[in-house]
C-alpha cells in the first residue's frame, strides 16, 4: 500500500515544479514510510510513498516496461498479479521484480485501457506512456483506494490525498455549495465532488487519458455493477457456492511477505472473514477489536466468543470520551469534513492493528452485498405500500396524514408513524434518501444562512443519490437502494473512512467481502436470498452457520459506533455546547447561528436527540478552523 503524488502539464513540456512534487509526496509519507521515488520528464513528474507488502526488497517505485517508455505509480494490490505475469511472460514481456505493480505497465503495453478488465484488487494509478505523450489515471471498480485531482495554472495534480493538493498555495479554495450541501445531508461528500469546487475524486470504476495540448477530459468508465431480478438457485446450492467464493477471496488477500491479521468486531461479516481466515492460515491469527463501557455499545464479548473459537491472537482496546480528543487529528486524516463518527474507533483499531501486523483483513462490505442494513428492510416495507396506491393518491393521502401526525424522532422506528407517512408520500429514491439523511431536508433549511440557500440555488442533495438509478439494472427495491450504496455511500463513507484510518497509521485493509467477482456474483442473487422474511443478510448468515455461532448470527445488527449522544449530556456537554456557539460557524456566513443554539439545547435537555447533527457540525468547525483561506480563491500574489 502506497501513496502517489504528480504533475502534469497539460499545455506544453515545461518543467515541473520539483519542490512542489516533494512537498505533495512529503504530505502522504503516512501512506508509505518505507521509501519514496520520483520520475521526472518534460512536462511530467510523478512521486510516490512506499509502504513495502510484496516483493520487498525489489518493489521500490515509479516502475518502468523493459526500454523505460512506460513509468507507473500505484497504491494498492492487484491480487491476480501472478497469472497475469505467466501470460504477460508469454506474450514476451520481461519482468524484473516479483512485485504487484509491475504488472500495470506491462499489460498497458499488451492492452491498453481494457487492462483494467483484467486486473483483481484495489488501486488507483497514475501510468506515464512517454511514447504517446499521455497520463493514464485509473481507480478500482468499487473504490477502496482514492485519487484526487485539479487544474491548477494549466497544470494537473493529483494525489492519494487531498492535503497533498493542497501544498499548491495557488489552488482555488474556495468551497463547493453543493458538496457543503451533500455533507449536511448525507454526512460525506460523495464522488466525484470534494469540499473544494476546484478538486474532483476520480470515481470508482473509473479512469481518465490525458494528452498533452487537449482540454481535461470526462472519466470514462470501465466497468459498472449490474443487478438483476435473480438467479433461480437454491439456498443450500448458493450457500455453498458463498463459501467457495468468499474462502477463496480472502485466501487471495492473505498474500504478502509481511504479516497478516484482521479486524474483529464481533459481528457477522467480520466473524465470516476471520473463519475463512482460520481454515486457510496452518499458524495463529491476530485479531483486534475496539471495546466500550457505555452499556448497549460493546460487542467486544462477541468478538472475544470468535477469538476464542479459532484460537487467535486478539487484542482489544477501549473507547471513551477522551477518544473526541482524536477529533482534530481525524480533521488532518480526512482534509475534507467527514461526518461518520465511528472514524474514531475505527482509528483506534488500526493504530492497535499496526502494532503487530503490516496487512489487515476487514469484514467491510456485506451489509451493501448482502442487503444486512435495516434501513433496507425499512425501505421494502414502504415500497410493497407504495405500489398499492397510485403516486397522485399516495401524496394527498399520505403527505397529508404526515403533515397532521406528531413528530416522534425519539420513539423506535415503529412508532415514528410521521416519518413513514411523509416517507411513503415520496418516491422511492426520495424516500430512502430521507431514511440516510443525518439532516432532514427541513433542518437543512432552518441550519443554513439565507445567504448561502440563496447560493445552493435549490440544489438539494437527492440528486447525488438519483442520478446513479438508471444503471441499477433491476427494478427490485432492495437491488435499486443497494445499487445507490455502492455508488455513493460504500465509496464516500465506509472505504474512505478505512482507507484514511488505516493509512495514517501506515497500515494496509484489504476488504474481502469486495472482490469484484464476489460482488457480481451476489448481485446476480435472487433478493429473497438477501432479504428472507425481514431478516437481511440471510444468505450470508445460512452459509456460515457451520463456521460462526447462531448468537452471533442472529443477534440483533449493531453498527461500529460511539455512544455520542450520552457524552454530549454527559463528559462533552460544555465542549460541545462551546465549539458550536463559538465564533468560526458564526462567522463563516453558513449558518444561522440561532439554529444551532436550538439544537445543542434541545439535545441536552434531552427533548431530542441531534447528537448525529452536532457531530456533522462539529468535524465542520475543526475543518473551516484548520483550512487556510477557505472563503476566498487563491491570492494572485501567490504565484
Amino acid at each position: 500500500m502506497c501513496g502517489i503524488a504528480g504533475i502534469f502539464d497539460m499545455c506544453g513540456r515545461a518543467e515541473v515544479d520539483r519542490r512542489l512534487l516533494q512537498s505533495m509526496t512529503d504530505a502522504i509519507r503516512h501512506r508509505g514510510p518505507d521509501g519514496e521515488g520520483f520520475y521526472h520528464a518534460p512536462g511530467i513528474g510523478l512521486g510516490h510513498r512506499r509502504l513495502a507488502i510484496i516483493d520487498l526488497s525489489g518493489g521500490a517505485q515509479p516502475l518502468f516496461n523493459e526500454d523505460r517508455s512506460v513509468c507507473v505509480v500505484y497504491n494498492g494490490e492487484i491480487y491476480n498479479f501472478q497469472p497475469l505475469v505467466d501470460e504477460l511472460t508469454a506474450h514476451g514481456h520481461v519482468f524484473r521484480t516479483r512485485c504487484d505493480t509491475e504488472v500495470v505497465v506491462h499489460a498497458w503495453e499488451e492492452w491498453g485501457e481494457s487492462c483494467l478488465a483484467r486486473f483483481n484488487g484495489m488501486f488507483a494509478f497514475a501510468l506515464w506512456d512517454s511514447r504517446k505523450q499521455s497520463l493514464f489515471l485509473a481507480r478500482d471498480r468499487l473504490g477502496e483506494k482514492p485519487l484526487y485531482y485539479a487544474c491548477s495554472r494549466g497544470s494537473l495534480l493529483f494525489a492519494s490525498e487531498l492535503k497533498a493538493l493542497l501544498c499548491d498555495p495557488r489552488l482555488d479554495r474556495r468551497l463547493d455549495p453543493l458538496a457543503v450541501e451533500e455533507f449536511f445531508a448525507l454526512g460525506y461528500i460523495p464522488d466525484p465532488r470534494s469540499i473544494y469546487a476546484s478538486v474532483h475524486k476520480l470515481m470508482p470504476g473509473h479512469f481518465l487519458v490525458l494528452q498533452r495540448g487537449e482540454p481535461l477530459p470526462d472519466q470514462r468508465p470501465y466497468w459498472q455493477l449490474q443487478f438483476s431480478d435473480g438467479v433461480a438457485a437454491s439456498s443450500v446450492e448458493a450457500a455453498e457456492e458463498l463459501v467457495h467464493r468468499l474462502r477463496e477471496a480472502v485466501r487471495l488477500r492473505m498474500v504478502a511477505d509481511v504479516p497478516v491479521g484482521a479486524f474483529l468486531s464481533g459481528g457477522v461479516d467480520s466473524s465470516g472473514v476471520v473463519a475463512m481466515m482460520a481454515g486457510l492460515k496452518t499458524t495463529g491469527i491476530s485479531t483486534f477489536s475496539m471495546a466500550f463501557r457505555a452499556k448497549g455499545w460493546d460487542e467486544s464479548g462477541y468478538a472475544g466468543e470468535m477469538a476464542q473459537r479459532y484460537r487467535t491472537d486478539h487484542h482489544v482496546r477501549i473507547g471513551d470520551p477522551d477518544s473526541v480528543a482524536l477529533l482534530d487529528q481525524l480533521g488532518d486524516v480526512y482534509d475534507e469534513p467527514f461526518g461518520d463518527s465511528s472514524a474514531i474507533p475505527t482509528f483506534q483499531v488500526c493504530k492497535m492493528a499496526r502494532e503487530a501486523v503490516t496487512v489487515a483483513l476487514s469484514g467491510d462490505g456485506g451489509d451493501e452485498v448482502f442487503g444486512g442494513y435495516r434501513r433496507y428492510r425499512w425501505h421494502c416495507l414502504e415500497q410493497s405500500v407504495r405500489q398499492c396506491v397510485p403516486e397522485a393518491a399516495r401524496r394527498l393521502i399520505f403527505g397529508t396524514a404526515g403533515s397532521l401526525y406528531p413528530k416522534l424522532d425519539w420513539a423506535p422506528r415503529p412508532l415514528r408513524a410521521k416519518t413513514t407517512l411523509q416517507a411513503l408520500a415520496k418516491d422511492p429514491i426520495g424516500a430512502y434518501f430521507s431514511s440516510v439523511s443525518v439532516c432532514s431536508d427541513a433542518l437543512r433549511q432552518s441550519l443554513f444562512s439565507s445567504g448561502f440557500r440563496r447560493e445552493l440555488q435549490r440544489y438539494n442533495a437527492v440528486e447525488a443519490l438519483r442520478r446513479h438509478l438508471p444503471g441499477c439494472g433491476s427494478e427490485n427495491p432492495l437491488s435499486q437502494v443497494q445499487f445507490v450504496d455502492f455508488k455513493t455511500y460504500l465509496p464516500g463513507d465506509i472505504l474512505t473512512k478505512v482507507d484514511r484510518a488505516s493509512m495514517a497509521n501506515s497500515l494496509e485493509v484489504r476488504v474481502p467481502m469486495l472482490d469484484h467477482t464476489f460482488v457480481e456474483w451476489a448481485a446476480r442473487l435472487s433478493p429473497a436470498l438477501k432479504l428472507h422474511r425481514g431478516e437481511g443478510k440471510h444468505i450470508l448468515k445460512t452459509a456460515l452457520g457451520p463456521f460462526v455461532p447462531s448468537g452471533i448470527l442472529y443477534r440483533p445488527k449493531q453498527g461500529f459506533s460511539v455512544p455520542l449522544a450520552d457524552w454530549y449530556r454527559g463528559p462533552l456537554r460544555e465542549g460541545v455546547r462551546s465549539l458550536l456557539n463559538g465564533p468560526v460557524l458564526r462567522d463563516s456566513g453558513l449558518f444561522d447561528p440561532a439554529t444551532i443554539r436550538r439544537l445543542v439545547d434541545q439535545h441536552q435537555a434531552g427533548l431530542r436527540d441531534h447528537s448525529a447533527s452536532l457531530w456533522l457540525l462539529s468535524t465542520f468547525e475543526r475543518f473551516l478552523r484548520k483550512a487556510s483561506g477557505y472563503g476566498q480563491p487563491a491570492r494572485a500574489e501567490a504565484a
